[in-house]
This record gives C-alpha cells, sequence and structure tokens, in this order.
C-alpha cells in the first residue's frame, strides 16, 4: 500500500454519495455513508468481499453524457462516489486515497467490462462507467459526506492485493 509521493494530484471532493440495496439499478443519491473496513459502503448492495467493494465517477464524466443529451446525475451510473475536480482515470492501481477524515482507499480496477449493455448504453449509445469508473477497497473505515476532500496519498505501482 505504499507507492510514489512525488507528483500527487491536488484533491477533488465527494458531491454525491449513492447507495442501493440492489445490484443492477441505478444508486439513490444522498449526503453521507458509512465505510466499513474490506467491505464497502454499509448497507450498499455491492459491498463485499471483493476488489469492487466501492466505485468512484467523476462528476465531469457524468456532464459528457448530460452532453450528449441524456438526462442523467449522481447515482445514475452506479457509482457509490461521484467526485469532482480529481482526475480518477489517471490513478493507477494501488493509489492510495484518503476520503473524509478518516477512510483510506485502494484502487483496485479501472474500469470494468460491461458484459450486458446498461440503459444508459441503449439511450445513449456509450456509457462512461465501464471507462472512466474505478474500483477501490476500504482500507480504513470512516464515515464519508458531500463536501469531503478526496485526496491521493500515494500513487500506486499497478498492483494490489485485491485485484484479480
Amino acid at each position: 500500500m505504499s507507492g510514489d509521493t512525488t507528483t500527487l494530484p491536488k484533491p477533488g471532493r465527494i458531491v454525491s454519495v449513492n447507495l442501493s440495496e440492489k445490484k443492477t439499478v441505478r444508486k439513490t443519491p444522498g449526503d453521507r455513508g458509512t465505510l466499513v473496513f474490506d467491505r464497502g459502503f454499509e448497507g450498499d448492495a455491492h459491498a463485499g468481499d471483493w476488489h469492487r467493494q466501492v466505485s468512484l465517477l467523476a462528476q465531469e464524466s457524468i456532464d459528457t453524457m448530460v452532453a450528449k443529451g441524456l438526462d442523467v446525475g449522481a447515482g445514475d451510473f452506479a457509482e457509490n462516489i461521484t467526485t469532482e475536480g480529481i482526475d480518477l482515470t489517471s490513478l493507477p492501481i494501488g493509489t492510495v486515497l484518503k476520503v473524509g477524515e478518516k477512510a483510506v482507499l485502494e484502487v483496485s480496477q479501472i474500469g470494468k467490462v460491461c458484459h450486458t449493455k446498461c440503459a444508459i448504453y441503449y439511450q445513449a449509445g456509450d456509457c462512461v462507467m465501464p471507462r472512466e469508473g474505478i474500483f477501490v477497497v476500504v482500507r480504513e473505515p470512516g464515515d464519508v459526506a458531500v463536501g469531503d476532500a478526496v485526496e491521493v496519498l500515494s500513487l500506486g505501482d499497478g498492483t494490489c492485493d485485491r485485484c484479480e
């Protein structure tokens, strides 16, 4: 969990915390959530003993889809945390993030294979989550809320013990 700290990106911030009790549905935007060690968000369907415990997507990526004519917002891509001001896709696997006052996350996957096209893909002919979403594991638990900083503590080396 250690990596390069020489040229760290500027911090971003949380614009929405999104949770759902079921998989394959849009998540409900909210103001806060509790991250559980090595599980994910308390009460979220994607929490569990695997490498994609929490998902993040930039508001800037959502804005790209809005520009294509979609009426979408935070949580509509099933991301847990919608961020602003941090280039998520530039963060290598193994990057360590501090979110809020206590939570520490480690990037475990960038993008994903979209085996079945979602409703958003069929509406727009595209979906940003498979390319621009990232997934993390919870290394230190904590509460997070809208407005909290998303700070890079160290850049990864391309490895994570939770990666597939």
